[in-house]
């Protein structure tokens, strides 16, 4: 039986981007888009009604804008999806604070066809961090104001330090295990862990805490 299908939600006041978003993600084996939304509040309601796996959610819509959208969907539901934040300027204050909220990743606008689909397949997999030298980015240009020193970090065991290093460079588990000489379960024990003492709920959120306490230095 094959596995089921990923099932999308749009989100982006801007009917004809939905429509190519539409259109190229349906086009794709083991891809479903079940719903959409023009504005932040409605994303809300048709990710609460539908259940789906990852949101591709836009950061500036009416009503609530899409960060706002974005930490309501992940707090208030049990087991939410993969929100990627798709924008026009990589380097948007907007973008890094949805990351900060628990945002996935971001995909920008002028991404092509693959690009989307990789990225919408890489978050519905949840191990690793979608474009990992883009979010170094956004912390060398955002984290500075707000970097101050954590006391979780004097609580990581080296193993856990150097799993957030790893998950900083965006490797996946699978990658990890073998840079570390260690089996996947491990380093999913580790991951874990590494979100519990961060306080992160994944591992994107973790990235940008470690970027802001002076864990990681950014670029």
């Amino acid at each position: 039986m094959p596995p089921a299908p990923i099932r999308v939600v749009l989100a982006d006041d801007e009917r004809m981007v939905r429509t190519a978003l539409r259109a190229i993600l349906s086009a794709e084996p083991g891809l479903e888009v079940v719903g959409e939304a023009a504005t932040g509040a409605e994303a809300v309601s048709v990710v609460r009604e539908l259940g789906p796996d990852v949101v591709l959610m836009d950061v500036r819509m009416p009503e609530i804008d899409g960060i706002r959208a974005t930490e309501q969907i992940l707090t208030t539901l049990d087991a939410p999806p993969r929100v990627v934040v798709v924008t026009t300027f990589e380097n948007d204050a907007y973008v890094y604070e949805a990351l900060r909220v628990g945002a996935a990743g971001f995909l920008l606008k002028r991404a092509d066809a693959d690009e989307l689909v990789q990225a919408v397949r890489l978050v519905a997999r949840s191990d690793s961090v979608l474009f990992p030298s883009a979010v170094r980015a956004l912390a060398a240009e955002h984290a500075r104001g707000r970097r101050r020193r954590a006391p979780w970090v004097a609580r990581l065991t080296g193993r856990e330090s150097e799993v957030l290093r790893s998950m900083a460079a965006g490797l996946t588990n699978a990658e990890i295990a073998a840079r570390m000489g260690v089996g996947p379960a491990t380093v999913k024990t580790h991951v874990a862990a590494v979100l519990a003492k961060t306080g992160a709920r994944d591992r994107t959120q973790a990235v940008i805490a470690a970027y802001e306490s002076g864990f990681m230095k950014a670029p």
